[in-house]
């Protein structure tokens, strides 16, 4: 199951995210796990990718193994991982975001998220509907970017 679409949201008072409905109705606990890890990412003006438990795990688990992981590769695991916190829905399906990761892509209350393939993406709402048209005219350019990349690594 891939996750799609858009909802515009708030982050109340006490850190929390309501997950939207249609991303609940996409969620299948023996595929996804009973919860979210949260990563905080910088691109694009800094964002929250939440991924399912299983599909963090399983990424995880696919990347090449040792107990010598050293330089940039030690480094990103490091950082990565060690700034990746979990978050389990209350039972009115609200996260509870870490206050380090709203104040590290300085999310505002008002956020988009975004269903992304394999991933959820909570983002500044303003920044994200100002860029809409951008980013539409723009779909056709980055899908060639991505061909070409994919065509020369074959």
């Amino acid at each position: 199951m891939i996750f799609t679409g858009h909802a515009e949201l708030t982050i109340d008072g006490q850190h929390r995210l309501q997950i939207p409905a249609k991303i609940r109705a996409a969620w299948n606990p023996e595929l996804h796990g009973d919860h979210w890890i949260c990563v905080p990412w910088p691109e694009d003006g800094g964002m929250l990718r939440l991924f399912p438990a299983k599909t963090f795990q399983k990424i995880a688990a696919d990347r090449p193994q040792s107990l010598m992981t050293s330089g940039a590769r030690g480094r990103l695991e490091a950082q990565l991982f060690g700034m990746a916190e979990p978050l389990r829905p209350d039972s009115a399906n609200r996260v509870k975001l870490h206050p380090m990761h709203i104040r590290q892509v300085a999310l505002p209350k008002d956020v988009v998220v975004l269903g992304v393939n394999d991933h959820i993406e909570v983002r500044n709402r303003d920044v994200w509907m100002k860029s809409m048209d951008d980013i539409f005219s723009n779909l056709p350019q980055l899908a060639e970017e991505i061909e070409r990349a994919n065509r020369e690594a074959h």
